[in-house]
């Protein structure tokens, strides 16, 4: 237990020097800020935490470890913590203590609160993220984006922005093996296509000329990097009267096609592109033994959304042939109820995170989607209520070492998905904390959605006007 007594000097010297005075007041009572940042475990590469408290004046903060090294910064309603002295703090710690004092209309004398400890964890954490920044999917979609942030800092650059593919959609993005070299996203509109980048050489794939009329959607890499599977979707959506969801968003139909980057093909499987059954959001093991994916009969949509379930199944994977074996139920819709959507494994293997809804087929967009997590050795569900909240908790990536999950949550407002980070400790997951910016009042203030994280083991390096030209010749 870290001993407050280490925090009354500096702080008075702090209050001294940067407001004049000390607070008068004191209460035994953690601050309400924002970010919620009270009790999370973070990485020690992460970026400053920095925070709000509503209506403050003026803050004090006296971030402290356990052998007394301190980091004091004031603010008015916010506090914005250097990068350097921040990495620095963490370098050596295994738990903080942050002491903050707030001067507002109601303590015109100053409240002192008590330290809040964050704990810092020895697993490093990927130190990028890739997401896309759009409008909410009920908005025009003619302003979006691709973007990586590194999440040591607070740098933040595009990856592509429709402005450069005549205003198109670009969506569907996804790395091999954490790498920024081998990347493939899809781009609608004129001249659009498939990017797919591999080694860092990029080129532009029709997919849909390839196979009969499938274009690629939701994607994920084959570990050898040599295959990419894709679900091929016709996407629509409805808005409802009176509903706790503002719309339904649907396919009319959506197969599983794999593309072939050696040989140039896209591989086909007449069980999955019949009109039986709906197959989407595709995932390899990590091993590159089996794809798994997300399937269900078809309903009448929108009017039998309720009536739509999706499973979880896996196939065997033949890398050399690029053949599928036979069909191997993971999650009964049916049996376990609920719909069942993005598989995504643990890097070893061991654990399936997805999202899990009513019914429908795209959780983002149903108010009780949680993430839920499967033990595959046993069958087990893991616990996972700490991660979710009263709204819709989906689109989760894991890093690359399988310690910590980066997800999509609709908490804060019902309306613009923001990103959760958590750490997984091989055991349980820790409280999730949201991914830190400079000025923490830009996640209230940014009007577009983040989608589809990933996290990356570096940034994507590629030419602007070179990532134009795809969508410039015909």
């Amino acid at each position: 237990m870290m001993k407050t007594r280490h925090l009354l000097l500096p702080l008075l010297v702090l209050l001294v020097s940067c407001h004049g005075r000390e607070a008068k007041e004191r209460v035994d009572a953690w601050p309400e800020i924002y970010p919620d940042y009270i009790g999370v475990t973070v990485p020690r590469n992460i970026c400053p935490l920095n925070f709000s408290v509503h209506d403050a004046e003026r803050m004090q903060v006296v971030i402290e470890d356990e052998k007394g090294n301190s980091v004091e910064r004031s603010g008015t309603d916010h506090v914005e913590i250097p990068v350097e002295a921040w990495h620095k703090l963490l370098s050596d710690a295994s738990e903080l203590s942050v002491a903050v004092s707030v001067w507002d209309e109601e303590h015109k004398n100053g409240i002192a609160f008590k330290p809040f400890p964050v704990h810092v964890s020895n697993d490093d954490i990927d130190p990028w993220i890739a997401y896309r920044l759009i409008p909410p999917g009920y908005e025009s979609w003619n302003r979006m984006g691709i973007y990586q942030r590194n999440i040591t800092d607070f740098h933040v650059e595009p990856i592509i922005e429709n402005s450069q593919n005549n205003k198109g959609c670009v969506n569907c993005h996804s790395f091999a093996n954490h790498s920024p070299l081998d990347l493939t996203f899809h781009a609608r509109g004129k001249n659009g296509g498939t990017i797919v980048m591999r080694d860092g050489k990029m080129k532009k794939v029709d997919i849909k000329e390839m196979s009969g009329g499938r274009h690629g959607s939701y994607n994920i890499w084959h570990p050898s990097k040599r295959y990419i599977a894709f679900s091929s979707n016709a996407t629509h959506q409805a808005f409802y009267g009176q509903s706790k969801n503002k719309i339904e968003v649907y396919d009319l139909w959506s197969d599983l096609i794999v593309y072939d980057i050696d040989r140039e093909q896209v591989l086909q499987d007449e069980r999955f592109t019949d009109s039986l059954n709906l197959e989407m959001f595709p995932s390899f093991s990590p091993d590159g033994k089996w794809l798994y994916f997300s399937t269900a009969k078809p309903v009448n949509m929108p009017m039998e959304t309720d009536r739509l379930h999706y499973s979880i199944v896996r196939v065997p994977f033949d890398e050399a042939t690029g053949k599928f074996g036979d069909i191997d139920t993971v999650y009964s819709a049916y049996r376990q109820g609920g719909t069942a959507m993005m598989p995504r494994l643990t890097p070893d293997g061991r654990y399936m995170l997805f999202s899990l809804g009513e019914c429908g087929g795209f959780n983002l967009y149903h108010t009780e989607s949680d993430l839920k997590m499967m033990d595959l050795e046993t069958g087990d569900m893991v616990p996972t209520d700490i991660l979710n909240s009263p709204r819709s908790e989906s689109h989760h990536g894991w890093s690359s070492n399988g310690k910590w999950v980066v997800y999509m949550t609709k908490r804060f407002d019902g309306r613009y998905t923001r990103l959760m980070l958590a750490h997984w400790d091989g055991q349980r997951f820790h409280k999730p904390f949201l991914l830190p910016q400079q000025n923490p009042e830009d996640n209230l203030l940014l009007l577009m959605a983040y989608n589809v994280p990933e996290f990356i083991k570096g940034p994507v390096v590629v030419s602007k006007d070179a990532m134009a030209n795809f969508f410039t010749k015909e």
